[in-house]
């Protein structure tokens, strides 16, 4: 398994996965301004993914995350998503190391997580908070499903 930077063949996988967790960030399937993002992630190589076969583009995805470098040395993670046959195998901790790897230091890293009282989020939390990334005071907008959401940000040096 392998990290890699999206292409245009992995749009339908991507779509396929965030059809996997739309319960928790709201609908993006159907959604244009999701396709958009999506396509202008992967057009300006921000968009990385890990397929079930690293070498076949357009083949299923394990997971897929987004980032932001438009406010360098400011980044987000703007989505990160594991597919439910892949989770709890390592997937979403080899993206995150391999999107912090493409930050320029000294940075800082945000990303907006769920909320304690989402229980499904806690692995997602628990991701962050094993980076190093620390829960900031912030309000910041309920989620569409209606739990809370919390900003975390990480300083890198």
């Amino acid at each position: 398994m392998e990290v890699v930077k999206a292409t245009k063949e992995d749009i339908r996988e991507w779509l396929v996965l965030a059809a996997e967790v739309e319960e928790l960030f709201g609908p993006m399937v159907d959604d244009p301004l999701f396709i958009q993002t999506l396509e202008r992630n992967i057009d300006e190589g921000r968009a990385f993914c890990m397929r079930e076969n690293s070498d076949i583009t357009g083949s299923p995805l394990l997971g897929g995350v987004m980032i932001s470098t438009k406010h360098a040395p400011n980044y987000k993670i703007g989505w990160l998503a594991v597919s439910e046959r892949a989770r709890s195998k390592g997937v979403a901790t080899m993206l995150m190391k391999h999107v912090l790897g493409q930050f320029q230091v000294p940075a800082e890293v945000s990303v907006v997580t769920f909320g304690e009282d989402t229980p499904t989020g806690l692995p997602a939390r628990k991701l962050y908070e094993k980076f190093g990334f620390v829960p900031v005071k912030e309000t910041v907008p309920h989620g569409p499903e209606g739990g809370s959401r919390q900003l975390f940000r990480l300083l890198l040096s």
